[in-house]
């Protein structure tokens, strides 16, 4: 199929009508309520003379009017354009400049930040801001929603663009620019595949497929617990909708274990859509409290549990399993294309940590893009199929570096090293740059350095990730001051703070005489890393 993915949820809507889309606290919305709020918030930016290729930005927390805004944007066929909610104001003008943002839709916590950038911002035409009053001049996200005439249903083509901010090397978000078509797979592949339904060739064909689905589940319900503004939220999301399935949002803004262990028990959910070790060992933790408290959870509806890109140890898929029969899987992706490896862990069976099958048409290659011979124990990139309309926006240059086209194909290598072992499993190493994967979410070294050395008592610094059990790896700035100048740990993760994001700021502040550097000029990685992990310098 070939079009928007839009009209495809549309054909849901249809379908599915009076049935519950999303659940999100006390907060039920029906199919066509979603629908239909949607559609009026469309017809907002559509008078606002906003239409196909406008990219509108979208800074809000989970639950329905997320949804709402992308669905929204895409019957517009304009181009969302996901923005982190944790952003200080340096990054969200940066982010809203970068993506050419015309309109930008806010939830009143951020209000402030916002006021704050968008003077700077003169293309920014139209704001819409969910919740109570503010500083910001904006419309009100609620009376949009009920006041605002629908915007018709229209033609839509798979040509439209889809746009997704992630993480890079550089210390400013990547936008990832592609199609609908491939949006279209990326969708499938959350939500039909694993139902045993290939994407239909036309709409009758999927509104046959979703009619079918709800009669014989009615009840079929999703929980997705890592952010909207972040690929995995938003593309496991739209892959439960497609198939008519109830999406459950976590009611707190903050992650509760206990709160999904209830939220999963009391809506009956299918499926568990988290990230990693950093959501899955507190929710080990809570499994077993509530186990030795006599008040097991009941997740016995559980069928299975998906993990995409973060770190999801064999130790903590062993402990979840105590407490319900589920098949735990583990899948290698990246915003900018995949997925590449999977693996499957069920009662019974013996799981290896970082071990991964190659999914179909997925390669580990060499720099000269030969496939790494397995048992061999070389480091290759991990390379997957992607079309030829996805790239980097307005970076030719990275664009090149990352997509290659090897033996006639094109390929994403985003940087992910592994080997292969002789039986053809594959062993993920990690990635090749600098950033640091912290509980999902990506942190920049040379961003968080930059920072560091605009604090007046600091002569140079160096951040690196270091393993930890929890988040995958913590962030660790080795610092070297200036003399005479005294400074502590807390001081330098509050300057931090004060400018970054709360996730960027280090977790441990390593003091040394001085950072020690090849003679390029560029960091001693092995010196760094004895230093960070504790042999090494002064702690605070």
């Amino acid at each position: 199929m070939d079009d928007n993915l839009a009209t495809l949820l549309e054909v849901v809507a249809d379908e599915a009508a009076e049935r519950v889309a999303i659940v999100h606290g006390s907060t039920r919305r029906s199919w066509r309520e979603l629908d239909t709020r949607a559609s009026r918030l469309a017809g907002r930016f559509a008078e606002d003379g906003l239409g196909r290729g406008d990219r509108i930005a979208i800074a809000l927390f989970n639950g329905p009017e997320y949804v709402e805004t992308v669905l929204a944007l895409m019957k517009l066929r304009a181009v969302p354009v996901n923005v982190n909610y944790r952003y200080r104001e340096r990054e969200l003008l940066e982010l809203l400049t970068d993506a050419g943002a015309s309109a930008l839709v806010f939830d009143a916590a951020l209000d402030e930040r916002v006021a704050a950038v968008t003077g700077r911002l003169p293309a920014l035409r139209t704001l819409i801001r969910l919740g109570d009053t503010g500083t910001a001049e904006a419309d009100d996200y609620g009376r949009v929603v009920r006041e605002v005439p629908a915007l018709p249903r229209m033609e839509r083509s798979g040509n439209d663009e889809w746009l997704m901010f992630t993480g890079g090397t550089t210390g400013r978000p990547k936008g990832v620019l592609s199609q609908h078509r491939w949006l279209l797979g990326v969708v499938a592949a959350n939500g039909l595949q694993p139902l045993g339904i290939e994407l239909p060739d036309d709409l009758e064909g999927l509104r046959s497929a979703v009619r079918k689905l709800l009669a014989e589940d009615p009840d079929r319900a999703s929980l997705v617990a890592p952010p909207l503004m972040h690929a995995t939220g938003v593309y496991t999301s739209f892959g439960a909708l497609l198939t008519g399935a109830t999406v459950v949002y976590l009611p707190s803004r903050s992650y509760d274990p206990d709160e999904l262990a209830r939220e999963a028990e009391r809506h009956h959910v299918r499926e568990i859509f988290l990230v990693g070790d950093v959501f899955a060992v507190p929710l080990a933790d809570a499994l077993d409290r509530a186990a030795d408290r006599g008040r097991p959870y009941g997740l016995s509806s559980l069928t299975r549990i998906v993990s995409v890109g973060v770190l999801w140890s064999a130790e903590v898929k062993a402990r979840l399993l105590r407490h319900f029969d589920a098949a735990l899987e583990d899948v290698l992706a990246a915003s900018e294309g995949g997925p590449f490896a999977k693996s499957v862990t069920t009662r019974g069976e013996r799981s290896v940590t970082a071990r991964f099958e190659l999914l179909p048409d997925c390669r580990v290659i060499d720099d000269a893009g030969r496939d790494v011979t397995p048992g061999s124990g070389e480091v290759g990139r991990l390379a997957g199929p992607a079309p030829e309309t996805t790239r980097y926006l307005d970076d030719p240059d990275r664009t090149a570096q990352t997509f290659r086209t090897v033996g006639g194909r094109r390929y994403v290598v985003a940087g992910d090293l592994a080997t292969v072992e002789a039986d053809g499993s594959l062993v993920l190493l990690g990635r090749d740059s600098r950033v640091i994967n912290t509980g999902g979410e990506k942190v920049f070294a040379e961003e968080v350095e930059q920072v560091i050395g605009e604090h007046p008592a600091v002569a140079d610094a160096n951040v690196v990730g270091v393993p930890d059990p929890r988040w995958g790896q913590r962030i660790v700035a080795v610092v070297a001051t200036r003399p005479g100048r005294a400074v502590d740990g807390a001081e330098i993760i509050g300057h931090v703070g004060a400018t970054l994001a709360g996730y960027k700021r280090p977790r441990e502040v390593v003091f040394v005489p001085q950072i020690r550097r090849l003679p390029s000029g560029k960091m001693d990685v092995h010196w760094l890393r004895r230093v960070a992990t504790g042999s090494a310098g002064h702690r605070s």
